[in-house]
């Protein structure tokens, strides 16, 4: 897979990622040093399991860098969480997957 370029696109509160002429998008509401990421969608013609995976973490290391919290609203996106323990400290105090 290429690598991936994430956009954030702050108007939509969304962040962006294209391959070929497709964008995969993961929707978030930012307050008090937290981000909600509430919806993640992928068409079909690049919906793979490593692409979201991909495309997950890349959204999780840029919270990370911001120093943000993360409470993850979208099923797949807890699902991701949970199955990968390195970014539990991303998750705020009392929130448990």
């Amino acid at each position: 897979m290429s690598k991936l370029v994430l956009e954030n696109n702050d108007f939509l509160r969304q962040f962006e990622v294209m391959v070929n002429e497709t964008m995969a998008r993961i929707e978030y509401a930012e307050q008090e040093r937290k981000i909600f990421l509430t919806k993640l969608i992928v068409p079909e013609d690049i919906s793979t399991a490593e692409f979201k995976d991909e495309f997950i973490k890349l959204v999780l290391d840029h919270v990370a860098e911001r120093n943000l919290r993360v409470v993850p609203t979208s099923p797949e996106i807890a699902g991701f969480l949970r199955k990968n323990k390195r970014y539990k400290d991303l998750l705020p105090v009392g929130i448990k997957l």
